[in-house]
């Protein structure tokens, strides 16, 4: 396929022609976000490709036998298709259609989570070439695997990690708030589609944010984008600021977008708190100065009315997430840590 001369689309709709170099808009309301802020299609494709640092990723560009292993090549190998949007390419003038590009089957997983040699051999002598992996990006090593009709992510973690994602998810289901499933897994942590296999579009906040994560200047992008998400992504920073995640950055949160419309639906569920929390190891006991907390407290001198999202927070919720995740940790030592700071964050 020419890089240069492709039609980008969404399910069966072309949103926008890139011929030579030049992107011309078909469809501004179908259109991704990202292409919205930056009109260069070649820019969108490469954060669409699996990280090439990641050591199965290169085993599995071997496997394929991608003759160029470059991120636009490598994304345009699945025609540019993930599992959380419905947008993809195709070369001008081509008749597939969004079935021929969707994936189907998890064939490549385990090569791309474990990295064996036996996962490896498999692929390398397997007839197929399509596979989702090719577009899972993050640092991670990660697959998607297909469930009973369902796509779920899987990432490797250690003990402390897995304890920390799933403490994350069990507290801030227990407090009401927006959560993507999380599960406990074999060496790994899985997580549920929360697209439902892009029944709704998934646009992370780097299509509009680039990567300015600063707190107030993501809300003021949400008041004019979508002023439903701003209660969500409040708690979302809270849950960061109570749980020590430093690694909160604009790939890693979003909104979710009706596929036949274009229009933002809301904020994403929470998602990605594997580095929280315990998982470096116990942080120390939360000062005044702490980054996160003065971070938090900042936005909300700025915007006093955000603070009615902060959810209230006890002890014993504390103590009944631990006790339901029932994994071997200093039990108190998480307490004080969640509770400590907590305590620092103006309500």
């Amino acid at each position: 396929m020419d890089k240069k001369n492709y039609e980008i689309l969404s399910g069966n709709t072309v949103v926008a022609v890139w011929r030579n170099g030049i992107l011309t808009v078909e469809n501004e309301a179908l259109l991704p976000l990202y292409l919205k802020r930056v009109k260069n299609a070649e820019s969108w494709l490469e954060t669409r490709a699996i990280d090439s640092h990641r050591a199965n990723s290169r085993l599995l560009k071997k496997a394929l036998r991608l003759a160029e292993k470059d991120d636009i090549s490598t994304v345009v190998h699945v025609n540019g298709a993930t599992v959380t949007d419905n947008y993809w390419v195709r070369p001008i003038g081509s008749e597939l259609t969004y079935d021929d590009v969707k994936f189907t089957d998890d064939y490549f997983s385990n090569l791309a989570l474990k990295g064996n040699y036996d996962s490896f051999n498999r692929a390398a002598n397997s007839r197929r070439s399509k596979t989702p992996e090719l577009t899972n990006v993050g640092s991670f090593e990660k697959c998607w695997k297909l469930r009973n009709g369902k796509w779920w992510m899987y990432k490797k973690a250690t003990h402390d990690e897995m304890f920390s994602e799933l403490f994350v998810y069990e507290l801030g289901s227990a407090l009401g708030m927006n959560m993507a499933v999380y599960q406990r897994g074999d060496g790994c942590i899985k997580t549920l589609d929360f697209t439902n296999a892009a029944f709704v579009n998934f646009e992370p906040a780097s299509a509009f944010m680039g990567d300015n994560e600063d707190y107030s200047a993501v809300v003021d992008a949400l008041e004019k984008l979508c002023p439903d998400a701003i209660p969500d992504y409040v708690r979302l920073i809270f849950m960061d600021t109570i749980c020590a995640n430093p690694d909160r950055h604009t790939n890693n949160f979003g909104l979710l977008r009706d596929t036949k419309t274009g229009s933002l639906l809301g904020f994403a569920p929470n998602y990605d708190n594997n580095m929280a929390l315990i998982s470096r190891g116990y942080p120390s006991k939360p000062k005044a100065g702490d980054m996160l907390i003065t971070l938090f407290n900042a936005l909300m001198d700025e915007h006093p009315e955000y603070r009615k999202y902060i959810p209230i927070l006890t002890e014993e919720t504390v103590r009944s997430v631990i006790a339901k995740i029932g994994m071997r940790i200093k039990t108190q030592a998480v307490v004080d840590i969640v509770m400590g700071r907590y305590g620092l964050i103006k309500k």
